[in-house]
């Protein structure tokens, strides 16, 4: 185990999961369900890692109808989950990686632009309800890239900052690290390319999660 490092910090979809297409997916037919114009998958892409009502925000700036922004947010609730029946894959390397870094003695979060509920669900569908040491989403605490839920995640396992890293696909997650003044770590096969990610001077950039094992693994 790293002396230094004792707090893994982790995003959900894009880092851990690969969950990007489902979510592509999700958003359109949300859309499409209330009649507004369709977006990319690329301007999906970007939004990734925002709470839903702040990427709404971001793809239909125009569009301030309160009961329709409910209206797409439950739509795109209900067919996310109907996609998740059989939980999103791990990416290559991951499952037994956190399963290494628990027998090691990290403590492990997530901090997610998912909903309670929908990250709850996937939990329950890869049987890992017990086995983060606490999760935060975006619904019930502040959204990415605002420090809070990271705050409340080091409070929580009474770490420092320094203590941490947060691993990440999205700029979200990289800035919510900036501010939160703990180390970040980009991973370059998520939702944006490495050179996007690399604006927020991430501590590391990994290509594949294993990466990750060996920095650990390496530095003092």
């Amino acid at each position: 185990m790293n002396k230094n490092i004792r707090l893994l910090i982790f995003d959900w979809d894009g880092t851990l999961v690969n969950s990007l297409a489902r979510i592509v997916e999700a958003v359109q037919v949300a859309a499409q369900h209330c009649q507004i114009p369709p977006r990319s998958a690329e301007q999906i892409h970007a939004i990734i890692g925002l709470s839903l009502l702040e990427a709404f925000g971001v793809l239909y700036p125009d569009i301030d109808d309160e009961s329709l922004r409910e209206q797409f947010r439950q739509s795109y609730a209900e067919h996310y989950l109907s996609l998740e029946q059989e939980p999103s894959a791990f990416y290559p390397g991951v499952r037994d990686a956190l399963d290494d870094y628990k027998a090691a003695g990290y403590q492990l979060a997530v901090a997610t632009g998912k909903s309670r509920r929908g990250l709850d669900h996937i939990l329950q569908g890869h049987q890992l309800e017990d086995f983060f040491h606490i999760t935060r989403c975006a619904d019930e605490t502040k959204g990415k890239p605002h420090p809070l839920m990271l705050q409340q995640i080091l409070q929580h396992c009474q770490q420092p900052p320094e203590h941490a890293i947060v691993v990440g696909d999205s700029p979200f997650d990289l800035q919510m690290a900036n501010n939160a003044q703990i180390a970040g770590v980009a991973v370059s096969y998520g939702a944006q390319p490495l050179e996007v990610l690399m604006v927020e001077k991430p501590i590391l950039a990994i290509d594949n999660f294993s990466e990750l094992s060996n920095w650990l693994a390496q530095t003092p």
